[in-house]
């Protein structure tokens, strides 16, 4: 049910783990069960896959017409992965947030970074007037290295030289974690959800996020 008293502007969530944490069925499930959250689909200069729809998993571009958006500022974040980009729309973002959609964005902790210098916390969480706009960053832990190791391993979908990659690639990920605002383990995937969900219904009826008038009016005047 929603709730009258919360002022009409979406929250960004920033989703950000290791390959093998699970990042991607938490997400999934949490737009599956929660209402009023969508996904936010990124900017890639890579092909589609099979299967893959244009803007549904990916909104596809060629590079010329994805750095003509960077020129023009058109990104909350940006980044060059194995030789392809990727980009969050801020247009898209602020369409949705504006209408009072929380948007669930999935993205590196390179890009977690550029959101939350972007972005950031609101400037002010004064009681009175509305809040600037705002992020939330979470991160998901896997259990320890030993059990990354052995997701990665038990998908059998790697070799041995890209499992390692991702290995490396992860323990520098994970020395971020101090930078997010949350941190899920995900040990028992029901259990991380629960968490997960907790965070977003938490965040949504913060102080700072309600329409301080229409509680005076209906409560105090």
């Amino acid at each position: 049910m929603t709730n009258n008293y919360r002022i009409k502007k979406g929250i960004l969530f920033v989703i950000s783990a290791p390959s093998g944490a699970g990042k991607s069925t938490l997400c999934q499930n949490v737009l599956e069960s929660m209402p009023d959250i969508k996904f936010s689909v990124s900017y890639t200069t890579r092909n589609p896959r099979q299967g893959e729809v244009d803007g549904m998993h990916y909104n596809f571009v060629d590079e010329e017409e994805f750095q003509g958006m960077i020129a023009n500022s058109e990104f909350i974040e940006w980044a060059r992965v194995h030789g392809n980009f990727y980009g969050t729309s801020r247009k898209k973002i602020a369409e949705m947030t504006t209408a009072g959609i929380d948007v669930l964005l999935d993205i590196d902790v390179q890009g977690a970074r550029q959101v939350k210098e972007s972005l950031g916390a609101p400037k002010s969480r004064r009681l009175f007037g509305d809040p600037l706009p705002d992020s939330v960053l979470i991160f998901i832990l896997p259990p320890s290295f030993k059990a990354l190791k052995e997701r990665l391993t038990g998908r059998m979908t790697d070799t041995d030289e890209v499992i390692e990659k991702r290995l490396k690639k992860a323990a520098t990920e994970i020395m971020e974690y101090k930078n997010y605002d949350y941190v899920i383990v995900n040990n028992v995937i029901e259990n991380a959800l629960t968490e997960l969900k907790s965070v977003i219904i938490a965040e949504r009826v913060r102080t700072y996020r309600l329409n301080i008038r229409l509680i005076e009016k209906n409560f105090l005047l």
